[in-house]
């Protein structure tokens, strides 16, 4: 499982754009740069999308005054799903880059792939919230209980940057 001080693992994203579904390199966006990413079970889930991402598109700005120059929205979904979700809620308007994880590479690399078959999620991403710098680990906050959304979310992150 990614730890403080882990080097990110190298990692294709999907995005959906104008000129249709195109691949993100996570390596190029990290690069020199401070980035929170957060991930989650899933594009319009009830939790994710009435706590978890709400709790970033408040606190977009005041980590943008930190000095953190991305906040990345991550989900084992399609980029057609990551998209439509970033319109609705208000994340893309907000500044947030939506990342889809379809074949959860990446949720994996980071040993944080879980099944909830009760509800329908198979190898989803539980909830963290990182800060990373050139690519490095600096914060990480994951949740310790099954179901809650407390320790990952903006407000938490934006105390510890």
């Amino acid at each position: 499982m990614i730890s403080v001080g882990d080097t990110l693992p190298d990692a294709e994203f999907m995005i959906f754009s104008d000129k249709g579904p195109e691949t993100v390199d996570l390596g190029a966006k990290l690069k020199g740069r401070k980035v929170v990413m957060f991930g989650l079970p899933g594009a319009f889930t009830r939790g994710c999308s009435m706590t978890h991402l709400p709790s970033f598109i408040r606190t977009r700005a005041a980590m943008a005054e930190k000095g953190v120059d991305e906040v990345i929205c991550i989900s084992v979904n399609d980029p057609f799903v990551m998209t439509a979700w970033g319109q609705q809620s208000g994340a893309t308007e907000a500044g947030i880059t939506m990342l889809a994880d379809p074949t959860a590479a990446f949720t994996k690399a980071i040993g944080l792939a879980f099944d909830a078959p009760v509800v329908g999620l198979y190898d989803r991403c539980q909830r963290f919230a990182l800060l990373a710098e050139d690519g490095v680990v600096k914060v990480l906050n994951l949740e310790k209980e099954a179901g809650a959304c407390k320790l990952t979310v903006g407000e938490e992150l934006l105390e510890q940057i």
